[in-house]
């Protein structure tokens, strides 16, 4: 039992440290893990129009992660109209300044923080940007600074199921058209580049598409425990890749840069947005800092040669809601790997299909928790049982290893020989309690992660006061359970023979509920249906053997 009191010490230890980096990063503080962010200096670099951009200098500015040297943030002086599409699960605002997506509202997702208020991922204000925004590159074209103008004004309706807008620009005689297409009961735009040549001489532009966001974290992020936020990236060559912010600041851009598939997004936790070029188009992509706290990412597509008189097209999509694994492997199979699982996403997918499937039957997610937290401890009893029996047996020997301690002090052999003999004597295997529980950590890990990951639960009840279980419980009962529970198995545990270690393994449900106190109430759920049956089994198996 040394053993497992030296693993719940590491636990106790790492969880704490953990609190404390959170703490700091949470405040703005650098992280203990890394060093502070490199300062990036700004310079100024000559576009093929003749023009003077502003571009980040240092590895974010040179090749292959150079960024966008043709168009630079500086501000319009036309501030342009917006023309805002509102679908049934979208309330879109499109700025005529270059097309950009500026604000998109999701309509069905309220802030964790503050339930009055829908989810907001696109902005531009002072305090955040996140935006979407196209163009074309390799001339003076239209990019996402110019004017656009609205055919007829306003987006067109189709039948009540598309919502259409037609935006066009007009450059030194070359002309970019978008359209936005917007579906029913869909986070994904259809955006389709129609580049028309109007010059007398041949031109290759070539079209951007950039995620511009700043490095701030979304509103309700918890410091009690960390999730993804920044860019993320899918090739062929080398799957799924996330880059930091602070690894942009750094110039740490170990990514893919040419590929002809794959996509580029930008994560927070429970939604995403992204960039989806057709397939087999060679691509270049980009990462770069152009501005104090304000990052790029970057996909471009050559578009090829465009004789005078002539036009071209390039058709993209851009996914940007909720991680619903079911609804983004229909769009594209690879982007369901934007729902961060963690190290054990080989379990946690086979869990959370599981978890799929019996909400289907039960219709709610609370039960769907607790129902899943069951058939994990049925898996596992084998395992569980044997557990106890041993920690049963070094309970019941506890006042001979305690004698031998005090017998042997000075003699920390001796003291190891007769604790071995006692154990022999009594069949008792001094591991049998640590190592059935660590075959089981990697599935409660797995799912852990898939209940903090999974969309589903937000805004999602469970019963009576639990109206959110994405959301902390907002009376702390479920913490206060679990801490009771917590307290509960420690009293069911071997005392250790150390007063001041017996002292602290009291005091651990209380410093470990504290956090729980700021966890999402479907995780504590968790936890305490998975304390009360491994008590439960506890209990029964002790009361078993002390009558024999």
């Amino acid at each position: 039992m040394d053993i497992k009191r030296t693993v719940l010490w590491v636990v106790f230890s790492f969880s704490l440290l953990l609190l404390w980096d959170s703490w700091m990063r949470h405040n703005g503080k650098p992280s203990m893990f890394s060093s502070a962010p490199a300062v990036t200096e700004q310079a100024k670099v000559t576009s093929d129009n003749g023009g003077t951009n502003t571009l980040p200098q240092g590895s974010a500015a040179s090749a292959p992660n150079a960024g966008l040297g043709e168009v630079s943030e500086a501000p319009v002086a036309d501030k342009g109209q917006i023309i805002t599409i509102t679908t049934d699960v979208v309330k879109a605002d499109i700025s005529t300044v270059g097309g950009q997506v500026v604000r998109l509202e999701l309509l069905k997702h309220k802030e964790i923080d503050d339930a009055s208020k829908n989810v907001i991922l696109f902005t531009s204000t002072d305090k955040d940007k996140y935006i979407a925004q196209t163009g074309l590159l390799k001339g003076n074209f239209p990019n996402h600074n110019t004017i656009f103008t609205a055919e007829g004004g306003v987006a067109t309706i189709d039948n009540g199921n598309a919502y259409r807008l037609t935006l066009d620009a007009v450059k030194d005689g070359v002309k970019l058209q978008k359209i936005y297409t917007f579906s029913r009961d869909n986070y994904l735009i259809d955006l389709q580049h129609v580049v028309t040549n109007e010059t007398d001489k041949p031109i290759a532009p070539e079209l951007y598409l950039r995620l511009l966001r700043d490095g701030n974290k979304p509103a309700g992020d918890n410091f009690f425990y960390h999730t993804f936020t920044g860019p993320a990236l899918y090739t062929a060559e080398n799957k799924f890749q996330k880059v930091t912010f602070e690894d942009i600041d750094k110039g740490k851009l170990a990514h893919d840069t040419v590929t002809d598939t794959g996509w580029t997004a930008l994560l927070q936790h429970y939604f995403v947005s992204a960039f989806l070029p057709p397939e087999k188009i060679q691509r270049t992509l980009h990462t770069s800092k152009i501005d104090n706290n304000l990052y790029a990412l970057d996909t471009l597509l050559p578009l090829g040669t465009i004789a005078p008189g002539a036009s071209t097209s390039m058709d993209v999509k851009l996914y940007s809601g909720p991680q619903v694994s079911s609804e983004m492997v229909k769009i594209v199979p690879t982007l369901e790997l934007v729902k961060d699982y963690g190290i054990f996403t080989i379990l946690a997918k086979p869990i959370f299909w599981l978890m799929s499937h019996i909400y289907d039957l039960v219709g709610n997610w609370g039960w769907t928790i607790i129902l899943l937290t069951v058939f994990i401890k049925l898996v596992f009893f084998p395992l569980s049982a044997a557990s106890y029996k041993s920690m049963a047996r070094m309970k019941a020997v506890a006042p001979k290893v305690q004698s031998i301690r005090e017998r042997h002090k000075g003699e920390p052999q001796k003291m190891n020989q007769e604790m071995m003999a006692l154990y022999k004597s009594e069949k008792i295997n001094p591991l049998g309690g640590c190592l059935p529980m660590l075959v089981q950590i990697p599935v409660f890990i797995s799912l852990y992660w898939v209940l903090l990951a999974s969309v589903e639960m937000r805004n999602a009840p469970w019963l009576g006061w639990i109206h959110d279980l994405a959301a902390p419980d907002p009376f702390y009962i479920l913490p206060v359970v679990m801490a009771v529970s917590m307290f509960i198995q420690t009293k069911l545990n071997p005392t250790p023979p150390d007063p001041i270690q017996a002292k602290i393994m009291m005091f651990m449900p209380i410093v470990f509920s504290v956090m729980f106190f700021f966890f999402p109430a479907g995780l504590v759920l968790y936890w305490v249906v998975n304390n009360i049956l491994s008590i439960t089994q506890q209990w029964v198996i002790t009361r078993k053997l002390t009558k024999h």
